[in-house]
C-alpha cells in the first residue's frame, strides 16, 4: 500500500543515486548493516520515514535540558520542508549538502526536504570540518556554528547556508561579512520541527541586528516570564511555551536574549548569561561561558569558564578597564577547563562541563 509517507519524489537522488521508495528502503537496510557508524542513523531514519505510520520519534539533544523523546507528525515535517522550500526558493533537482548527524531533528529534516522536494542530496560524515575533501558546489546546506567556523575558507561552495543548534558568536558573525553567499542563523527546536525563524547574517550591522523573523503561518508572543510562546498549527497541534527569553519587536520579529533557566541572581541583580557572553566575545577567542556559582555574600557569583589554558585571571583587569561591561557583568572569577563536554551533536553541554570540575 502506497501512502504519502512512502512516496519518494522522482527527482530525488542520494549521493548521486536515483531511487524509488523500495530502492531507498534497501539503501536504508544497507546503511544499517554495512555502513559507517554515522550512516546507521541515516538508515534507521529512512526506514522509519518510509513506513506508513503517521508519526516518528525524535530525540532532543539535551543542550537546554534533559534529553527526551518527542513524537512528531510526519505531516508536520512535510509542512516544514515545504515552508523551507518556499522561503529559500528550493526547487526539484537542486543540490544540497548534508553534513549533520541524522540522530537529531536538523539532520532528519535535511533528508525529509530532499525526499519530499526532489533534491539531489550528498551526505558526508558530520565532522567539525565537513567540507574537507569536498570540491562540489551546492545550492543549500545546514551546519552548526563550529562547522561554519572551521569551513570559512570553503563555505562559498554552498550558495545558501542555514546555521543553528547553538547561538552564533559575534566574532564568527563578523567573519561571515565579506562572504558572497547567503548565511542565515536559525531559531527552532525539535518540537517546532526544525527552524521557525531566521536571521540573515549579512544584515547584522543594521538597526535590527538581533531580530529573528518568523516564517509564514507562525504567531509569536511572550508570557509573564518574558519567554517566547509559539503558535504554529502547521507544525504542532499544541501551543509551544519555551524557556527562551525574548524581546518581541512586532508580530513577526523578536530578539533572542537568553535562556530563562540560565538567569543568575547575583546580589539581587538578575543577569542573563547569553547577553554577557556576547559582550565577552570580543575579548576571548576560545570557547567559554559564564555561570552563577554559590557565594555566601551574593547568593550567586558570576564565574567565567574558558576552554583551554590561555585565559588567566588577568583578563578580569582588562575587562574592568575596557568599559565594555557594567560592573555587575564582570565575572568574579575565571576557571580554565582543558576540554568542554559536548552533547551528541556537538553542542556545548554546560552541565556536564561543570561536573568536570566538581568530580
Amino acid at each position: 500500500m502506497t501512502t504519502k509517507y512512502t512516496e519518494v519524489h522522482p527527482k530525488f537522488k542520494i549521493n548521486g543515486i536515483s531511487c524509488n521508495a523500495a530502492e531507498l528502503r534497501e539503501i536504508g537496510y544497507c546503511l544499517i548493516k554495512e555502513g559507517e557508524a554515522f550512516e546507521i542513523p541515516f538508515g534507521d531514519f529512512l526506514l522509519d520515514w518510509l513506513n506508513d505510520k503517521p508519526t516518528i520519534s525524535v530525540k532532543t539533544s539535551g543542550s537546554t535540558g534533559k534529553p527526551k523523546t518527542v513524537i512528531l507528525q510526519k505531516d508536520h515535517m512535510i509542512n516544514s520542508a515545504l515552508a523551507t522550500a518556499e522561503f529559500f526558493n528550493l526547487e526539484e533537482g537542486d543540490t544540497v549538502l548534508h553534513c549533520l548527524p541524522a540522530t537529531y531533528i536538523a539532520g532528519k529534516m535535511m533528508l525529509v526536504r530532499a525526499i519530499v522536494l526532489g533534491l539531489r542530496l550528498d551526505y558526508v560524515e558530520p565532522t567539525s570540518t565537513p567540507l574537507v575533501g569536498v570540491s562540489k558546489s551546492y545550492k543549500f546546506g545546514a551546519m552548526v556554528p563550529l562547522q561554519l567556523e572551521n569551513s570559512l575558507d570553503q563555505i562559498e561552495q554552498i550558495n545558501t547556508l542555514i546555521v543553528g543548534g547553538a547561538p552564533i558568536a559575534e566574532q564568527l558573525k563578523e567573519k561571515t561579512q565579506p562572504l558572497k553567499n547567503e548565511i542565515y542563523e536559525t531559531y527552532g527546536m525539535t518540537e517546532t520541527v526544525s527552524h521557525i525563524a531566521i536571521r540573515n547574517l549579512g544584515q547584522n550591522k543594521n538597526d535590527k541586528e538581533h531580530d529573528f523573523v518568523v516564517l509564514p503561518n507562525i504567531a509569536i508572543r511572550s508570557d509573564e516570564r518574558g519567554c517566547l510562546v509559539i503558535d504554529a498549527p502547521m507544525l504542532s497541534e499544541d501551543t509551544i511555551v519555551t524557556n527562551d527569553l525574548v524581546q518581541i519587536s512586532n508580530e513577526k520579529e523578536f530578539k533572542w536574549l537568553g535562556r530563562y533557566d540560565n538567569i543568575i541572581n547575583s546580589g539581587g541583580v538578575k543577569l542573563i548569561p547569553e547577553e554577557i557572553e556576547s559582550k565577552l566575545a570580543s575579548f576571548i577567542t576560545s570557547r567559554f561561558f559564564v555561570k552563577g556559582m554559590p557565594d555566601d555574600a551574593l547568593g550567586e557569583k558570576l564565574v567565567l569558564f574558558v576552554e583551554g589554558n590561555g585565559i588567566a585571571q588577568s583578563v578580569l583587569e582588562e575587562l574592568k578597564n575596557s568599559g565594555a561591561l557594567e560592573n555587575f557583568e564582570i565575572p568574579k572569577e575565571v576557571v580554565n577547563i582543558a576540554k568542554f563536554a559536548e552533547t551528541g551533536n556537538g553542542k556545548l553541554d554546560r552541565k556536564k562541563t561543570l561536573k568536570l570540575i566538581t568530580t
